[in-house]
């Protein structure tokens, strides 16, 4: 049974931002109620990091804010509030040890996804959190006075309670952290972004970022499944344009483009107005310079001298590189190496170092690992995530328009505006 004297908090959501809002608002002394219309709480959750969910990045709030690209100041309190450090910490007490990796990228010891899922649904339990698996329709609202709250232009209005598929329920305060358009499968269906704006409240344009790129070549396709590690990505805007992202690392070939955790990375970065203009550009031997490398092409088509140019290539790069490379090099395959001639081997040596590839656009929202734009940050409050014009509404999580790079950043922008939205609604 409810208790009513305590102040009643409905969250909407059972992803991180959610869970974590809800267990925080519960053991500051409200009474908390979350709706998850998925029968599984941490569906979405569960499958970030491929399975072994990346919950933060062990760095500084500073250092935090520069991997931010959308909104890095709204987030300022939010991460100092409770910064990575503070993450850790937690899941450790909650008995999921965590461990940091390559890029300050912070994972369970157990490499294990489902157990960060557990630990906060056992936060919640023991906080007391009612759980309730049905669908909100709707926010119910009312008028509370004419006179415009700071920072707006018409008169406010306050919750007063969420309807749902089972009726109708009286709540004083209502955290939104329904995440967004991304993964529709896990229950991002967008349904904060329609909360938001029958509540009058802004929503951003909605675009995909992490998010595979859709390429023109059908080298791509020739390459699908090939996986290259040690690469070193270079994007610019046209053919002779400044470079705009560079990256080392994995990167992924697939039927429609490229994919990977470079890929990823580098779609945050990219004007999605403009995506079908970007020319990829990758070293496939970072490690060597052009002398060195031309060196090394010399030394292998010496000791082959008699062997056809194709079979001698797969030398330098993997299997399924070898028809391509050999076809943009412009070099017969049949060609024997001590029949190289010097441009020829020039132009092999300029392939290998600038391979390029030209973009046609994204994929589509579905597919991306977070959602761009959403709710306004204009219409929060930094410090509370409470809508300006709504008094008792808040939102956490990636229906706000704040999104950043792989690595950790975006569960950490859950977990921080969830603290956040938490305290403010609890007080």
């Amino acid at each position: 049974m409810a208790d009513n004297t305590k102040i009643r908090i409905a969250v909407i959501g059972g992803g991180a931002a959610g869970m974590l809002a809800a267990s925080e608002a519960a053991y500051w002394g409200a009474d908390v109620t979350l709706y998850e219309k998925n029968p599984r709480l941490g569906k979405k959750l569960a499958i970030t990091g491929k399975g072994r969910c990346n919950v933060t990045n062990d760095c500084t709030p500073d250092e935090f804010l520069k991997s931010v690209p959308t909104n890095p100041r709204f987030l300022y309190s939010a991460i100092n509030g409770f910064p990575p450090e503070e993450t850790k910490n937690l899941f450790a007490y909650l008995g999921v040890p965590v461990k940091t990796e390559r890029g300050n990228r912070v994972f369970p010891v157990s490499d294990n996804a489902h157990d960060i899922v557990d630990a906060l649904i056992r936060r919640m339990r023991d906080a007391g959190v009612h759980i309730r698996h049905e669908a909100v329709t709707k926010l119910l609202t009312a008028e509370e006075s004419d006179t415009p709250k700071p920072g707006t232009e018409d008169g406010i209005s306050r919750i007063t309670g969420v309807e749902t598929t089972t009726g109708k329920y009286p709540f004083d305060r209502v955290i939104v952290a329904t995440g967004g358009m991304s993964y529709p499968g896990t229950g991002s269906t967008g349904d904060g972004y329609r909360f938001a704006r029958d509540c009058g409240i802004s929503v951003t344009d909605l675009h995909p970022s992490l998010v595979p790129i859709v390429c023109r070549e059908p080298v791509c396709r020739e390459m699908m499944g090939l996986s290259l590690r040690n690469t070193a990505l270079k994007i610019t805007l046209g053919e002779g344009g400044k470079p705009v992202y560079e990256d080392f690392g994995e990167m992924l070939f697939t039927h429609f483009g490229v994919s990977g955790p470079m890929i990823l990375s580098a779609s945050a970065h990219l004007d999605k107005k403009r995506i079908g203009e970007y020319v990829l550009h990758l070293d496939l031997k970072p490690a060597l310079d052009e002398k060195t490398l031309d060196a090394r092409i010399l030394s292998d088509f010496s000791a082959a001298n008699n062997k056809n140019f194709s079979n001698v290539i797969g030398g330098l790069v993997p299997q399924k590189m070898i028809a391509p490379i050999t076809r943009l090099s412009g070099i017969a395959p049949e060609t024997k190496c001590n029949a190289v001639t010097k441009e020829q081997r020039r132009a092999l040596l300029e392939t290998l170092k600038d391979f390029r590839i030209h973009t046609r656009g994204f994929r589509p929202i579905d597919e991306a690992i977070v959602t761009s734009g959403g709710v306004s940050t204009k219409a929060l409050s930094p410090k509370t995530m409470e809508a300006k014009s709504v008094r008792g509404l808040y939102f956490a999580g990636e229906v706000i328009d704040v999104d950043a790079y792989t690595g950790g950043f975006n569960l950490q922008i859950a977990f921080s505006t969830a603290i956040a939205a938490a305290h403010a609604a609890a007080e």
